[in-house]
C-alpha cells in the first residue's frame, strides 16, 4: 500500500496538468530506509511526447546527487498518461524494470478529463505488474478533482 500525504497527490496532478497534452514524469523521494514519501520532485520528459516519457538523464543524475547529499531515496516515480487510463503499458513497465528500483511505488496519473484525474499505485518488478491500494494522508477536506481506483474489485474512490 502507498500511504501519502494529500499535498503530493496534489502536487503530481498538478504537474501531470501543467505538462499536459505531454506526459509528465518525476520523483517523490523520503528518507533513505523508511519508505515515506516526503519531498516531490517534477522533472523534464525529455521525450516530450503525448505518448512516451523518457527522464532526462542530466536531470536524472543531478537529482541523484541531492537525493544522495540529503540521504533519501526514491520513493515513488510517476507519470502521466494523457489519452489512456492510469495503468502502465509495456513500455512503461520496461522502464520502471530498467530504472531499478524495486522497492518504489509507480505512480499512474491521467488526465484524459479535464475535471477529474485519476491516480493509481503499483509495485512493478522484472516488467511484472501488481497494483496497490493508495492511502492519503492529511486533510481530505483538501483532496478534490481526482479520483483512485483499485482493482480487481473496481472500488472508485471520489475524493472531493
Amino acid at each position: 500500500m502507498l500511504r501519502i500525504a494529500h499535498e503530493l497527490v496534489e502536487a503530481m496532478v498538478a504537474h501531470a496538468r501543467a505538462d499536459h497534452p505531454d506526459e509528465a514524469c518525476g520523483l517523490i523521494a523520503g528518507p533513505e530506509g523508511t519508505g515515506a514519501p516526503k519531498r516531490h520532485i517534477p522533472m523534464i520528459n525529455a521525450a516530450r511526447s503525448t505518448t512516451f516519457y523518457e527522464f532526462d538523464s542530466e536531470e536524472w543524475k543531478q537529482v541523484y546527487d541531492q537525493m544522495w547529499d540529503n540521504d533519501e531515496e526514491v520513493v515513488v516515480a510517476y507519470h502521466s498518461h494523457t489519452h489512456t487510463e492510469a495503468y502502465p503499458s509495456r513500455s512503461d513497465a520496461g522502464i520502471a524494470s530498467q530504472l531499478g528500483l524495486p522497492g518504489a511505488h509507480y505512480v499512474l496519473v491521467t488526465t484524459k478529463d479535464p475535471d477529474v484525474a485519476e491516480v493509481r499505485s503499483f509495485r512493478i518488478a522484472d516488467e511484472v505488474i501488481t497494483e496497490e491500494p493508495i492511502e492519503v494522508t492529511g486533510a481530505p477536506e483538501a483532496v478534490q478533482s481526482y479520483k483512485f481506483a483499485h482493482t480487481p474489485d473496481s472500488t472508485v474512490y471520489d475524493c472531493s
